[in-house]
Order: structure tokens, then C-alpha cells, then sequence
């Protein structure tokens, strides 16, 4: 997993969108950034023009290194997102990034698996459009939300086997792309999955059957039940997993030490990692350990 530098800069609003559920899609021109970001990770961004309010934290969704933009999903929660929301076209925002490292293609991986949940989906994304540029790699995305997606849904025409046959819910983009994908909610939406990302994923983890298991990678983001969930899953089927952790955080670059995690080393050995700068991608073993 690769650090990258942290640039700051005055991020200019390309762009800015009202989606369903008070979601936004938030594109800005920050060109140093946009040469060296990696799926998973993330940004550090003001959420308006007050000097003293502490920034946010903000997954990246998609760059364009030659056109020098980046685009940020975000969900008014707060204050400070609730201010953001408001940021309009051309106004000019501090950014720190890229923070972090980034998902990690281990070399026997032909079938990444990728599992977005609700904030979680953005780096998701990100990953799978990079993934697909490698012709020998066969992605498989399961999203899920309890809000309506902020993005276009359509009927898959990507067969997958082993999955039930109304559940046929797809993102456009992805079939685009040619990437399968399904979704997931509780919440009766045409075409997805009743239920939750890991238990669809389970059933299609199922019906690809074992001997194909060792191909696989898993890499998880969303919320910590979600986490939970998806951990336990690649210990049952003994399949490898990085899951991308979300926490609050004040400075970002490790000085404050706020978000901070108990992981498990190989060893066993009980150690404190810090989200930002550690992370925000560990092994699923270090972070629920068996």
C-alpha cells in the first residue's frame, strides 16, 4: 500500500450537484492532487469560508490527472456539510490531498470483489473503473444504500450466476464498463437484493464455488456494522480483505492522533494505528482479529 504526498491547494468548484437525499456531487480543480490520487484515499477539504472551522474528510470518487479535477460524493450530516452544500461554482475551497494509502492488488488476484455501502461507495467506484483498465482482472461490484443511490440504475444485462433472478439492479456506469454489478437495500427498491452487501456477496462467493475462492480478493467500505459483517465473511471463506475505515479526524495528518483504532499485529500484539495516516485501508485481520 502506497503513501502519497499531500499537496495544499486552493481547490476552484468546477462543479457542484444536488442529488437525491441530500447527497451532492462536488467536482474541484485541484491539479496537484489529481496527478497522484489512488483509490482509497481521501481528501481534507473546508466545507466553507469561516477560517477557523476544522475541515473535513472526504473519500475520492473519480480524477482526471490531464484535466487536473477531482470529484467528491458527500451526505449532508452536520454543520459542516450542511455549510457545503451551499459552496457554489467557482467559489474556492482549501484542500489537503491525496492522504492516505490505497487499495493493493495483491499478484494472484484475478476477481477483486469490490463492497460499497452507503458513504463507503465512492472509492468503490474509483477502484473498479481503475481496475478495469487491466484486461487479465474480472471485477465484481455489490453496492448497497438505505437512500436512494446517487447515481443511475438500470437492469443489468451482465449475467451472473448463482444470484437470484429478480435481483438485476445495476449502476449504469459500471455497465459502461463492462463490470458486473448488483445492489442492495432494504428499502423495496426495483431490482435489488433484500437485504444486506455480505449476504449477497456470500450467495455469490457460493455459487462460484471453492476451487475458484483463491482468486479473490476482498475490498470493503462503508459503514463499521457493514465492516463488521464483510471481515467476518473473508474469515468463513478464508479469502483475503482490506477494508477502507472511516473516522472522525481534526488535523489528518497524524498530529492530533483522533482517530485512532485498535488493530492486532501478526503477532497478536495489541497496537493503536491512526485512520489518516495509517490507514484508511488495513487488513481485515488487523482490524477484527479471529
Amino acid at each position: 500500500m502506497t503513501e502519497a504526498t499531500i499537496f495544499a491547494e486552493n481547490a476552484r468548484v468546477l462543479a457542484h450537484e444536488a442529488l437525491p437525499a441530500s447527497q451532492y456531487l462536488l467536482r474541484l480543480q485541484t491539479p496537484q492532487c489529481a496527478k497522484t490520487v489512488q483509490p482509497g484515499n481521501f481528501i481534507h477539504l473546508s466545507c466553507g469560508h469561516e477560517k477557523f472551522r476544522l475541515k473535513r474528510p472526504f473519500s475520492v470518487l473519480r480524477s482526471n490527472s490531464e484535466q487536473g479535477w477531482i470529484e467528491v460524493l458527500y451526505k449532508v450530516v452536520g454543520s459542516g456539510t450542511e455549510d457545503l452544500s451551499h459552496i457554489k461554482v467557482n467559489d474556492s475551497l482549501h484542500c489537503m490531498g491525496p492522504i492516505g494509502n490505497a487499495f493493493n492488488l495483491s499478484a494472484s488476484t484475478k476477481r477483486p470483489l469490490l463492497l460499497g455501502g452507503g458513504v463507503g461507495i465512492p472509492p468503490i467506484l474509483f477502484y473498479a473503473e481503475q481496475l478495469k483498465k487491466n484486461k487479465k482482472l474480472t471485477p465484481m461490484v455489490i453496492m448497497g444504500s438505505e437512500i436512494p443511490f446517487p447515481f443511475k440504475v438500470q437492469p443489468s444485462k451482465l449475467m451472473i450466476d448463482g444470484l437470484p433472478n429478480d435481483v438485476i439492479a445495476s449502476m449504469t456506469l459500471l455497465e459502461d464498463l463492462d463490470i458486473p454489478s448488483r445492489l442492495t437495500s432494504r428499502q423495496n427498491y426495483s431490482g435489488c437484493f433484500d437485504g444486506y452487501i455480505h449476504e449477497l456477496a456470500k450467495l455469490w462467493l457460493d455459487a462460484i464455488g471453492i476451487n475458484e475462492h483463491d482468486t479473490i480478493e476482498i475490498f470493503a467500505c462503508g459503514p463499521t456494522a457493514m465492516l463488521k459483517a464483510v471481515a467476518e465473511l473473508s474469515h468463513q471463506y478464508a479469502i483475503p480483505c482490506q477494508l477502507s475505515l472511516e473516522e472522525y479526524m481534526a488535523c489528518a495528518v497524524g498530529g492530533c492522533a483522533g482517530c485512532t483504532v485498535k488493530t492486532v499485529n501478526q503477532e497478536g500484539q495489541e497496537q493503536m494505528k491512526r485512520v489518516c495516516v495509517d490507514g484508511p485501508i488495513f487488513d481485515a485481520k488487523a482490524v477484527y482479529p479471529l
